[in-house]
């Protein structure tokens, strides 16, 4: 990685990327991301646009291959210093990588790549949402009501919605396949697509259409790790500027674990399952649960 950084210095207009094989090996990495990704521009006002692809996403295969610790890099965000995505759709991983060059500065872009969107059967897009009159998408809506995308599930008046679980990544689409199963009609899922820069004006936007709503944000990581401490005080200053009746999200996610994720298949799975019910199942989500 320090070899592509240089050369996104050496040349802006080239996209520069690094892969890690998994994404839990950019902690070999880590010296690159603090000392100079993450704030060369604050210390030597350099510029990179070095898109870092870092696979994460909690597939069964182990603690070493489960996690990109997406929770550092967001610990380590301030002052514009770069852009940390979780993408769900092609159009919007095209239109992540394209605006790295068409723009007229230079930011280094951290993306988390689960492999299983790779071959997801829902994680599709259409030519349209790559063309002249699309663009990146900071927050997406529910596929339930996307012309040509919805489900069987249709969702009641926004002013009826009982709960909002918003999610980041691959999560999303175990959400909208679990609901689609249990049928629950008045859980609205919202996905996250850009953690950094926040996008608060969006979410504020979308957050206002579901006034007695619950909010609950959803994340396979452990509780101590991935998105929740990073977006939780986001999450409840922007439904309060949204005027809804409930400011506080829940949370609904493995719970506290030293280890990014168990070695046991049979255990992910149950601990999968559990945190898809919490989050679209009928009973108050218990926040002061942290612990299993």
């Amino acid at each position: 990685v320090g070899y592509e950084y240089g050369y996104s210095l050496a040349d802006p207009n080239t996209l520069t990327m690094w892969e890690a094989q998994f994404g839990d090996f950019s902690n070999g990495a880590q010296v690159f991301f603090d000392q100079f990704i993450s704030s060369a521009e604050r210390k030597w006002l350099r510029m990179s646009g070095l898109v870092v692809l870092l696979p994460h996403g909690y597939e069964g295969q182990g603690p070493e291959h489960s996690s990109a610790r997406l929770e550092r890099f967001l610990q380590m965000c301030a002052e514009d210093n770069w852009q940390v995505c979780n993408l769900t759709t092609p159009a919007n991983y095209f239109h992540a990588l394209r605006r790295q060059i068409h723009r007229d500065f230079r930011k280094p872009l951290i993306i988390m790549t689960p492999k299983s969107l790779l071959r997801h059967k829902l994680a599709t897009s259409s030519l349209d949402d790559m063309s002249t009159k699309s663009s990146f998408h900071r927050i997406l809506w529910d596929d339930a009501e996307t012309p040509g995308r919805e489900g069987k599930v249709k969702l009641v008046k926004d002013n009826k919605v009982r709960r909002v679980v918003l999610c980041s990544g691959k999560v999303y689409y175990d959400l909208f396949e679990a609901r689609e199963e249990s049928g629950e009609d008045d859980v609205y899922l919202l996905r996250v697509e850009q953690f950094y820069p926040v996008p608060r004006k969006s979410l504020i936007q979308e957050l206002k259409r579901f006034p007695q709503a619950e909010i609950v944000w959803c994340q396979e990581e452990p509780r101590n790790m991935g998105g929740w401490t990073f977006i939780r005080d986001e999450l409840e200053w922007c439904a309060n500027q949204a005027g809804m009746q409930h400011t506080r999200p829940s949370y609904a996610g493995r719970p506290p674990s030293a280890a990014t994720a168990t070695g046991l298949l049979s255990k992910h799975k149950a601990e999968q399952d559990a945190l898809i019910s919490t989050a679209l199942g009928k009973d108050p989500v218990d926040d002061n649960i942290v612990a299993s």
